[in-house]
């Protein structure tokens, strides 16, 4: 699970990263294009980056369906637990799992349904208007993200099984600050 883990932040980050690089080159690149220096503006005139914008909104795209999969896991989704947490324990843990389970079936029927969808169009010539890439390959996100999600609903289901506590994520924790500030620690041993 641990190369799942790390798989899906990496996925993430990349995209994230490579998404505002991209953005800050064609704002650049659309600034200096504005500027009125004749051989540096007819140089960056020639130069097309048409096609950065719908990178970026594919990308983004891709980092949302990997980032729901990734808040379900890590308990960062916004619920509205406000009447689940007043009642009794027991209705309280069959609701926690009810709600668990919903979520784990709707991302799978989701996740079907966008399989479908990518085979349908995967047998057509369709392909987006900027990048000229197969447009199943863009659709793929869908299928791929909530089928991932619906593992990890999955995977919190069997957790609140064994614990009975949810993923809780603590915003002023860091990973792998403890180890660093452990080994930077007076006395600590090299």
């Amino acid at each position: 699970m641990k190369f799942l883990d790390h798989l899906e932040e990496w996925l993430i980050a990349s995209l994230m990263g490579a998404a505002t690089i991209i953005v800050f080159i064609a704002v650049l690149h659309r600034y200096l294009a504005g500027l009125p220096i004749p051989g540096l503006q007819d140089y960056l005139i020639q130069i097309n980056t048409s096609w950065a914008q719908e990178l970026c909104i594919y990308m983004f795209v891709w980092m949302a369906k990997f980032g729901a999969a990734y808040g379900v896991r890590t308990g960062i989704h916004v619920g509205v637990d406000v009447l689940i947490n007043r009642m009794n324990p027991r209705w309280h843990k069959r609701f926690v799992f009810f709600g668990l389970l919903a979520g784990a079936v709707f991302t799978g029927i989701v996740g079907t349904l966008g399989a479908s969808f990518v085979w349908e169009i995967g047998h057509t010539d369709q392909t987006s208007s900027d990048l000229e890439v197969p447009m199943w390959i863009v659709y793929l996100a869908v299928p791929l993200g909530s089928y991932l999600m619906c593992f990890r609903f999955l995977q919190v289901v069997v957790s609140y099984a064994r614990t009975g506590a949810l993923p809780k994520h603590d915003h002023s924790h860091v990973e792998g600050l403890e180890e660093e500030l452990a080994h930077d620690a007076p006395g600590a041993k090299a």
